[in-house]
């Protein structure tokens, strides 16, 4: 348990009782010091009443009915004469920009800090409490209340004129008044309360629990934890209260929300504050303690707990004495909390004192492990802060912790650590390293080594690869792979690879790292060979990563062997470095991987290897049968005569369908499709495709005498021939499979088609009396005719064309009908209609 020292001669510094902590094996939560500076002042002269945190300022309130405004170090930086009696309390707004002050003479002043507005009204008993709407500075939100005998709401309506309105009233003094967002809890002799002020409705009443308990001296703490969870502390007892909506079918004439308590426990001392932080609780409580030598109990040292609330119990995380000025005096009444949820600041009110305590940091973790010689911890915790520990205290730290892991020969742990505590001091670096060469483990530190920017003499780590070159290969290899190679001379170390080459020259490892190391001296060639000799998985990456194309001209078959696929895609890739010839006359004696590279040539394009199409005929005959019809299919360039040659010989009769029909013999196709294929549905889509009325001819001879095919093509060609020629050519008495089921067939086809045209018919009828109907409108409607000047007879005709009467031809063959001559003229051809004109 932490105590906060009585430091009236240094009332600035820290205020934990160090003496204490030496014994305690349990890490303090949270640290402590006195507010100084003007705060001493105002103290030693008045005492504190009441206090306001807010992110940027402190607002206090004196018995003497002063109020000052303090910077977050104790510093006044205004001063209000507001009364002659103790301040009550004071509010503010979220904004800092306006203050509420309640005196125990019934003065109630609401004022803007940076303006000239205000309230100021005197009553006839005391006010113990004001509070300002959240949102105040907002003009839609000039609202506050004030609790005395009962809960007044005052707000300030469009003419600039406060109005007065009773919330509450009839269950004795309200002594305390928290609001938040749209709610207001408020606390008198009977309980606490929760009014939503956007609905206008009282929402609970939490009882009282410990009703024998004076509510003037334990007076009621209330914290909001957000916006809808509020936090009761009366007594010795703690209720978490969770504000919730209805469900709308429950309301009736129930307001639209309620509370449910989600945690009640029982504390071991009397609450008075309580503050949120994160899902734990902070409580300062008041402690009264039995004397030996009166029967009274005598007032202890406060506490402030951290606990985690449950359901029904706390579990307690920290518990810290405050020796605050003068505890022995004071009541419950005389402590209050109040918190900052910016900085997690939380300030312990007393009439005498004013103490703060706030979080341990990172800094303050390490100056603990220090002080209880926990090295290892507090070199772990070193390596993410330093502000607070000089550097070389913490090489101190490390170092002696270092020569610790050392004795006891973890050297692996040692090794890590010299990362941290050496930081970027190379003669300590170098000083470790020939200690761990003298113990004999320079493996232990090799890892660890700095290879960056600031990095050891060559000779380092040469040393270093020397020893792992004697002893293990495979570390060898791993620090050749991890190290830059400009870390050591690499002339030197290739000499010694080669060296114990001579006597294991088959050895895998030392060729990798051999390669890797011509590969750094830029010796790309040799690298090449090697990894190729071992077919090694980098062999791709080096040739591409340096370009060295030319160099593999003579060993694509090597490549192929060693992955088929990354080779062909590799080069195909780089068609312009190698080409496509260079590659074929390469794997000419490779025919399977010959075709492997044509294929995925083929595949990206179907051009570019068009002079080597004929030789693919035969590869994927040979070799992948699967893609031959595809590649007939695709192919532009591909001699037909050797692909049916090759396929005939070979007997692939799909193929050569294929090829016969692509060259005109569709009847020999189709011979070869019923003869050796056997399949009727085969050969009715090939007559289908070719759309050839004597290739149905010849599939309805052919299958004249085999009834399973009769009934295929009587079940197909009804859309594409006419049924009656097939029907009529078989054979009576022929027995024939599923005949019915085919007729039916026939049938519903020949009723869907007749039903296709007859509906075709309906819409063309109904089309052409559509036309005819709206070319009857149009020749029924009037047109104008406009010729004053002269009386005149005129002729108009359906079309619009209109003529002088005189001005027509006689009539024709027919008394009395009369055609517009300019559209008979485009009828019958240019010039006609001058030719009737002169007759």
């Amino acid at each position: 348990m932490a105590e906060v020292e009585e430091q009236v001669s240094h009332p600035s510094e820290e205020t934990t009782d160090e003496s204490e902590e030496e014994d305690s094996e349990e890490e303090p939560k949270l640290k402590y010091e006195r507010l100084s500076n003007g705060m001493t002042e105002i103290l030693q002269n008045d005492a504190a009443s009441c206090m306001t945190v807010h992110d940027k300022f402190l607002a206090l309130g004196t018995h003497f009915g002063k109020v000052f405004l303090l910077d977050i170090q104790g510093n006044i930086t205004q001063k209000f004469e507001i009364s002659s009696v103790k301040i009550n309390q004071i509010s503010l707004d979220e904004s800092g920009e306006h203050v509420g002050i309640c005196s125990e003479d019934g003065k109630v002043q609401v004022f803007g800090l940076y303006t000239r507005e205000g309230f100021h009204e005197n009553f006839d008993c005391p006010i113990k409490v004001v509070a300002l709407h959240p949102q105040f500075t907002r003009s839609n939100y000039k609202q506050f209340v004030t609790g005395g005998n009962k809960l007044l709401l005052y707000e300030r309506n469009w003419l600039n004129r406060w109005k007065t309105s009773v919330l509450h009233e009839g269950e004795g003094t309200i002594t305390n008044i928290k609001w938040r967002a749209n709610l207001i809890a408020w606390a008198n002799n009977v309980g606490v309360k929760i009014y939503d002020i956007s609905t206008k409705q009282r929402i609970t009443n939490v009882l009282r629990d410990n009703v024998s308990l004076r509510p003037d001296m334990y007076p009621c703490s209330l914290c909001w934890k957000d916006n809808t969870t509020l936090i009761v502390g009366w007594g010795s007892s703690i209720k978490i209260c969770a504000v919730k909506e209805r469900n709308p079918t429950e309301m009736r004439d129930l307001p639209s929300r309620y509370v449910e308590i989600v945690s009640a426990f029982e504390t071991e001392f009397f609450i008075c504050g309580l503050a949120p932080l994160a899902d734990q609780l902070v409580t300062l409580f008041f402690v009264k303690e039995n004397s030996d030598q009166m029967d009274e109990e005598l007032c202890a040292r406060p506490r402030l707990d951290i606990i985690q609330p449950l359901p029904e119990s706390c579990e307690e995380i920290s518990s810290d004495a405050l020796t605050v000025r003068n505890f022995q005096d004071n009541e419950c009444r005389d402590y209050r909390l109040e918190h900052s949820e910016g900085e997690s600041l939380f300030y312990i009110i007393s009439p005498k004192d004013i103490v703060v305590a706030k979080e341990r940091d990172q800094d303050d973790h390490i100056d603990w492990l220090v002080q209880k010689k926990k090295y290892e911890e507090a070199l772990m915790a070193a390596e993410i802060s330093f502000k607070n520990i000089k550097r070389h205290d913490v090489q101190k730290i490390g170092m002696d912790y270092i020569n610790h892991l050392v004795d006891t020969g973890d050297y692996d742990s040692a090794a890590r650590k010299c990362q941290k505590v050496l930081g970027k001091n190379m003669e300590l670096w170098e000083n470790e390293v020939y200690r761990f060469k003298t113990i004999g483990q320079l493996k232990a530190i090799s890892q660890y080594l700095p290879r960056g920017d600031l990095r050891l003499r060559p000779a380092i780590y040469e040393m270093i690869l020397h020893e792992f070159l004697k002893t293990d290969y495979e570390g060898f290899a791993t620090l050749i792979r991890e190290w830059p190679g400009d870390l050591y001379n690499n002339m030197a170390i290739v000499q010694a690879v080669t060296d114990h080459l001579k006597r294991d020259p088959t050895n895998s490892t030392l060729l990798t790292t051999l390669a890797e190391l011509y590969t750094y001296d830029q010796r790309y060639d040799r690298a090449l060979e090697i990894y190729l000799r071992l077919r090694h998985k980098d062999v791709y990456q080096l040739i591409h990563k340096h370009d060295l194309f030319s160099s593999i001209e003579d060993k694509i078959v090597l490549l192929m062997d060693f992955d088929k696929e990354k080779a062909v895609d590799m080069l195909l890739d780089n068609e312009d470095k190698i080409s496509i010839d260079k590659v074929v006359e390469e794997l000419a004696d490779r025919p399977e991987l010959l075709h492997v590279y044509l294929h995925k040539l083929f595949k990206r394009d179907h051009h570019k290897g068009q002079k080597y199409h004929e030789r693919q005929i035969g590869l994927y005959a040979e070799y992948d049968r699967p893609n031959l019809l595809p590649f007939l299919r695709d192919s532009t360039h591909c001699p037909l005569e050797k692909a049916l040659e090759i396929c005939q010989q070979r007997n692939f009769v799909e193929e050569t369908v294929f090829l016969l029909s692509r060259m005109g013999n569709c009847r020999r196709a189709l011979q070869m499709i019923m003869e050796e294929l056997a399949d009727v549905d085969k050969a009715i889509e090939f007559a289908k495709d070719q759309d050839d009325a004597e290739l149905w001819d010849d599939l309805i001879s052919y299958s004249i005498d085999k009834p399973p095919f009769i009934t295929g093509l009587l079940n197909n060609i009804g859309t594409h021939v006419d049924p009656i020629l097939l029907i009529r050519r078989i054979k009576e008495g022929m027995e024939i499979p599923n005949l019915r089921d085919s007729l039916v067939k026939i049938l519903h086809d020949y009723n869907l088609q007749i039903l296709l045209r007859e509906g075709c018919k309906k819409i063309l009828v109904a089309d052409s009396l559509s036309l005819l109907q709206k070319m009857h409108r149009t020749q029924m409607r009037g047109v104008r005719v406009d010729d004053m000047a002269k009386t005149f007879n005129v002729v108009v005709f359906h079309c619009r064309h209109m003529f002088h009467k005189e001005c027509l031809p006689s009539s024709g063959t027919i008394p009395g009908l009369q055609f517009c001559n300019i559209c008979s003229a485009k009828r019958r051809g240019p010039g006609s209609g001058i030719l009737e004109m002169k007759k």
